[in-house]
């Protein structure tokens, strides 16, 4: 069922938004486009996702008489469906290892009954077994030549920079002054770079609803009958993803490495601590200053809490304990606003004192960039259930790696998200009459990232004492998954199809492999004059002695002559030896100071798959062994320290690894006919059970034989 549309201001608003329609949907050009669209993209869309909005309600109540009888006329026919209700549930990362171990405990009931009911296998994911490219197969039914998503980054071939794989931005260089203020002159082009059709699009084309709720790369969201919510690459209010604060007396030598930023508090550690929070660019001003809210932090040390004034409204805020969320709203010009939510924390106020602030999500309730289908979901979804976290990556995993917040923080913020993403999720399926509902929870998948640690001996991240939080989290998320699927099964009713599954599994990760110093030590990478390798993204690499390099969690690309700017090998024969050459050297790779493998081999994409994306591929994908991962300076483009080193950071579990050995799970309420489910069957299958017949160009096989539905 359709949302009702929530109420909207007074109607004499809609004639100023509409004259200022196009500066509001315009966009700056991202400096560091890996991080996101750029901060200035806040500002500028939130009041084109407002006017739009507006206007898209009105016309839908004018239209919709019009439409119903165009639908009945027009309609598309599907043979028979076999089901009433596809309920399609996912768990990030959930792990078949674990699992099995669990339900042998006794530890998940109903995922057993499950089991027991339909069936429970293994289930291939994608290769690389990363979760963009991962969902992106899941939803479209495609490898990802076909949907052209393969790692959560892809590069500049001009600059040899990275860029977000998931969403192109465009920019805008004209604009009308007014006085101090300006107008940019034209709409700029916003675009999801997923490609083929998910099955709620096709099952969308035949009249048939669905509601998707936080299915990684949907931003920005699908257009399609039903309602979306986007997930994975949504970005923060800044147009990161995820950029917590950390405002604090104490002084520091360093930078974040990673998602954080450092505010010096000033006046003495005392206090009152005078200062602001700084949000998106204003774009409506020459040289984009950014928007500031005043804040004064009074500590109250006696009471162990803080008064925090924003904008002059008082917040109390507590030591070690997360805030709810705190709407934050930032005034670009006259009659225009973009607000975001934060959540706060009191660190430390005894000798020093620090406050933390969570990454500024956009506000549901005023989305201030398209984060919804149709425009007021996320609205309706905020009136429904209350505020709630819409970053692609809400959880502050960055905080914990930093050693700015805790174990006990981090359980906190992803145990929340997960209870807003089932309020969300149940009362979609109350509405849910005909068709599917797909809706993915992310707490399996950050929290055995970040406690792995506490699974096994000697991580060399462990660094909680025995008995604390992080120590039993792994176990309790799963548990709690178990209690959601129980709850599901409750409200079944007759002719729904319930599957369960993950994108990929999860192992641990201790030991880093910087491949483009192995590339560098023998001669494949060469550095420039004068130059170390300690720049990030690529900076000290001389490209005219290079013939490839690594970037992301992955992949690895060849130096090619008419691609890559600075190309130096020659494609067909050349890079065709190349690749053989580095697969050969690089199979079973030895990290000596462990005498393990590290890396058990690589895959030459040309031969995985084909598909009109091949191009955006990389050249070879790096299949890590179990324990190994990337290294977090090869991640972002540094080249130098040792190959081998051991990954010290809270994130301490991962899967980019060898997909083959981190298979996902795959649970239903019916049997299927294939011992070896994929990912990229789910999409035909679910076309299938709506009597649809899947697109040629789906990888994917149907995993049901009809008599399974013979009682149906």
């Amino acid at each position: 069922m359709t949302p009702s549309s929530p109420r909207r201001g007074p109607s004499r608003r809609l004639s100023r938004l509409l004259l200022v329609f196009l500066a509001l949907a315009a966009l700056p050009t991202p400096a560091l486009a890996y991080i996101g669209p750029g901060a200035g993209f806040a500002l500028m869309s939130s009041f084109a996702v407002l006017a739009t909005t507006l206007v898209l309600s009105f016309l839908a109540l004018l239209l919709w008489p019009i439409k119903v009888l165009i639908r009945l006329i027009t309609r598309r026919r599907p043979a028979r469906p076999l089901v009433k209700r596809l309920i399609v549930v996912g768990f990030d990362g959930q792990d078949p290892k674990l699992t099995d171990q669990y339900m042998k405990e006794g530890k998940l009931p109903n995922f057993e009954k499950l089991a027991g009911l339909g069936c429970y296998h293994r289930l291939q994911t994608s290769y690389p077994s990363v979760s963009p490219a991962a969902w992106s197969s899941f939803s479209t039914g495609t490898h990802p030549a076909k949907h052209n998503i393969f790692d959560f980054l892809n590069r500049d071939r001009r600059t040899y920079l990275p860029l977000l794989s998931s969403t192109h931005i465009g920019s805008v260089d004209r604009f009308l002054k007014l006085g101090k203020y300006r107008i940019p002159l034209k709409k700029p082009v916003v675009r999801l770079l997923r490609k083929s059709k998910p099955s709620w699009t096709i099952l969308g084309e035949h009249n048939i609803w669905s509601t998707v709720l936080r299915v990684p790369i949907t931003f920005p969201p699908d257009k399609f009958r039903g309602a979306e919510l986007s997930a994975m690459c949504a970005p923060d209010l800044l147009g990161t993803q995820g950029t917590f604060l950390l405002y604090t007396t104490r002084k520091a030598d360093r930078k974040f490495k990673e998602g954080g930023i450092r505010i010096a508090l000033e006046g003495g550690k005392g206090g009152p601590f005078r200062t602001s929070i700084q949000g998106p660019e204003n774009m409506f001003i020459a040289g984009n200053p950014p928007l500031e809210i005043p804040m004064t932090i009074e500590p109250d040390r006696a009471g162990r809490k803080a008064r925090v004034r924003i904008d002059g409204e008082a917040v109390e805020i507590g030591e070690r304990k997360l805030s709810h969320w705190i709407t934050l709203t930032f005034k670009a010009a006259p009659g225009i606003k973009v607000t975001g939510l934060c959540r706060m924390m009191i660190l430390e106020m005894d000798d020093e004192f620090s406050l933390y602030v969570s990454p500024l999500n956009i506000d549901p309730d005023k989305p201030a960039m398209p984060i919804s289908h149709p425009s007021y979901y996320a609205t309706y979804l905020a009136k429904k259930i209350g505020p709630f976290a819409t970053l692609g990556l809400a959880e502050d995993t960055w905080a914990l790696n930093e050693g700015v917040t805790d174990d006990a923080t981090f359980l906190q913020q992803a145990n929340d998200i997960d209870d807003e993403r089932k309020e969300m999720f149940f009362a979609a399926l109350e509405k849910l009459r005909h068709g599917s509902l797909v809706c993915v929870f992310d707490g399996t998948d950050r929290i055995q990232h970040m406690f792995w640690r506490y699974l096994e001996p000697n991580h060399p991240a462990a660094r909680e004492p025995e008995g604390g939080p992080g120590r039993g989290a792994i176990e309790a998320i799963y548990r709690k998954a178990d209690a959601i699927v129980g709850e599901v099964m409750g409200k079944l009713r007759e002719g729904d199809v319930l599957m369960v599954l993950s994108d990929h599994g999860f192992t641990s990760f201790r030991r880093g492999v910087n491949l483009n110093r192995w590339l560098l030590d023998n001669g494949y990478l060469a550095l420039k004059e004068g130059c170390d390798g300690s720049s990030e993204w690529l900076a000290d690499v001389d490209w005219s002695r290079t013939k490839a390099y690594v970037l992301g969690l992955t992949g690895m690309w060849l130096n090619l002559k008419g691609r890559e700017a600075h190309g130096t090998v020659e494609p067909g024969a050349e890079a065709k030896a190349l690749k053989a050459e580095l697969i050969g050297k690089l199979h079973n790779l030895r990290d000596e100071e462990k005498r393990e493998i590290g890396i058990n081999d690589l895959f030459d994409t040309e031969v995985l798959y084909q598909g009109p994306y091949l191009d955006d591929a990389p050249d070879l994908i790096i299949g890590y062994s179990p324990g190994y991962r990337v290294s977090w300076d090869c991640a972002t483009g540094m080249i130098s320290g040792p190959v081998f080193e051991d990954n010290k950071k809270a994130w301490s579990g991962d899967h980019c690894i060898d997909p083959r050995q981190v298979p996902g799970v795959f649970f239903c309420t019916k049997k299927i006919r294939k011992e070896d489910p994929a990912l990229i069957d789910i999409a035909p299958t679910t076309l299938r059970l709506f009597g649809l017949e899947p697109p040629k160009h789906m990888d994917g096989e149907e995993l049901f034989d009809k008599e399974a539905f013979a009682d149906a």
